[in-house]
């Protein structure tokens, strides 16, 4: 994920050698402009994130340091892209190809799993609600759709009512969270159901990577989901939340 808001993480260094590398790319972007003073640190993300801001004319960029030993033409991807967003440029394909087939490989996929499990905190509260069991409601659609032979990862109920993120499937964590919306007296089985059959298969149908690109729903995923009997009433439900 590249973006152009800070993350607080702890620091690893500064690099002299990316930072002629932004350098170079700013005076492409802005032939004419005063250079302002650059600084690219590597920190501790959690994640593969890179970010930028102009703070005072100074351009301050934090690089994950999953990046550290990226080769020259992606770590000058990173930067172009970085600028370009900064200054709303318009970003040139070759380069947001060339980085996004870097963070796409499986290599890299590989490494950012194993850190965001090692770095990665994640608050796993209760699978029990006030009015819906979470592991009930799994094992139910485990013997209903997988024969019961569906591993039950952690399952939990989120810390707050979010109604924008609904539920999600957390492979490093192995976890499934669903909102605390669904966790009331109204909401109908069906809603519930179709939620984690849903998150169910992303468990079954990992993330896939082709041609640079990320396939988080695919075809077998798309026609595992039309088995669910009550689909386009659950899809239905969800929308008036």
């Amino acid at each position: 994920m590249i973006s152009t808001r800070p993350l607080c993480e702890a620091l690893i260094q500064v690099n002299p050698e990316v930072t002629a590398l932004f350098a170079e790319e700013y005076r492409v972007l802005r032939p004419r402009a005063p250079m302002p003073p650059i600084e690219v640190r590597f920190r501790r993300f959690t994640s593969l994130n890179t970010t930028i801001r102009l703070r005072d004319g100074h351009i301050r960029v934090s690089l994950s340091d999953l990046l550290e030993g990226a080769s020259e033409p992606v770590l000058r991807a990173i930067a172009h892209i970085l600028l370009a967003k900064l200054y709303r440029k318009p970003i040139d394909a070759t380069q947001a190809l060339r980085y996004r087939r870097f963070t796409t490989s499986e290599t890299v996929v590989r490494q950012s799993e194993r850190i965001r499990q090692t770095r990665g905190r994640k608050k796993i509260l209760t699978a029990q609600g006030q009015h819906y069991d979470l592991d009930e409601v799994f094992e139910s659609l485990n013997r209903q759709f997988f024969h019961g032979l569906m591993g039950r990862p952690l399952l939990t109920w989120s810390e707050v009512t979010a109604r924008r993120l609904l539920g999600h499937y957390d492979a490093a964590h192995n976890t499934i969270m669903v909102s605390r919306v669904f966790d009331r007296r109204e909401t109908p089985r069906y809603a519930i159901e179709y939620l984690m059959y849903h998150e169910m298969l992303h468990l079954r149908h990992p993330v896939r990577h082709r041609n640079g690109r990320r396939c988080v729903h695919s075809r077998a995923f798309q026609d595992e989901e039309k088995l669910f009997p009550d689909l386009e009433r659950a899809k239905a439900y969800l929308k008036t939340l």
